[in-house]
């Protein structure tokens, strides 16, 4: 009998398979979604089977849900567990991802955020960065003496990305926001702002804002004059740490965007301070946590 064409050829390491396992024995799911996007970035997650997913059963009991876009570029992964002096974590070999990537020249300059300081700079045309993470909209990279820095979405042209939204775009959107936007037909769900705020990472960490633990409270009120106002208390996962004006804003911007959403407030808290026990397992397995 001749194997299926279609169903990619996925391998596990003796490690990855122990913490994989005892993920699935806890009963949290009966398999595991290997998701990996066009930039090659693989996830592991915790999600449901949906209809036209690639299952593939592997030799080690072990059942792997994929996208057919996923399984296309998953044929010869090899999923490994390390242990080393920067943690521990899953690693993806995978025959079918491009060359290694390569430094960028930026084509203009453009402004950053050092990370984790917060503190903004100026990255000048013709300087070389190394894309570290792209999750979001938002850009990390590795500048001059291995520090890291996130480059906003709308400046993505300038590593030769295609860009969120233009500088013009993004204005006439904050003017229009101050105005406050009329209710939506149907009833609203604050759901929708759990989903929005989703896409919204951590600028090292590539898992997202809500499945990291960081958001306290989410609570939406519909207002007199129409729409709703949405309150968000979040953290950091390290306190006093610089990124937070920016995940804020982040945040803020994302939500606002929702149509129906007239008012947004964002607030950084430290009370409970943050810890792993706020992490979805979804993160916790992404992070090899589990």
């Amino acid at each position: 009998m001749t194997a299926d064409p279609t169903i990619p050829n996925v391998r596990l390491s003796d490690s990855a398979q122990q913490i994989l396992g005892a993920a699935l024995a806890d009963g949290r799911a009966d398999s595991v979604r290997l998701r990996i996007d066009e930039r090659f970035a693989h996830e592991l997650l915790f999600e449901p089977r949906v209809e036209g997913d690639v299952v593939v059963d592997t030799d080690y009991g072990i059942t792997l849900l994929l996208d057919p876009a996923s399984a296309g570029r998953a044929d010869g992964l090899f999923i490994d567990f390390v242990y080393d002096l920067q943690g521990a974590g899953f690693q993806f070999d995978n025959p079918n991802q491009p060359a290694r990537p390569q430094p960028i020249e930026l084509t203009r300059d453009c402004m950053a955020t050092l990370i984790p300081s917060g503190e903004r700079l100026q990255l000048g045309r013709g300087e070389r960065v190394l894309v570290t993470q792209a999750l979001g909209g938002s850009i990390t990279v590795q500048i001059t003496k291995g520090r890291l820095a996130r480059i906003a979405a709308e400046d993505a042209d300038a590593l030769g990305l295609e860009a969120r939204q233009s500088q013009s775009q993004s204005q006439s959107q904050s003017q229009s926001q101050s105005q406050p936007q009329p209710a939506l037909s149907g009833a609203f769900d604050i759901q929708q702002v759990l989903d929005m705020l989703r896409s919204v990472y951590d600028p090292e960490i590539p898992v997202n804002v809500v499945d990291l633990g960081l958001i306290y409270q989410c609570e939406a009120r519909p207002l007199a004059e129409g729409g709703q106002r949405v309150e968000i208390k979040m953290s950091m996962t390290a306190p006093g740490c610089g990124m937070g004006d920016v995940l804020k804003e982040e945040a803020r911007a994302r939500v606002q965007s929702i149509p129906g959403v007239s008012q947004v407030e964002v607030e950084i808290v430290w009370e409970p301070p943050w810890d792993q026990s706020r992490m979805s397992d979804a993160a916790l397995l992404q992070l090899g946590l589990l």
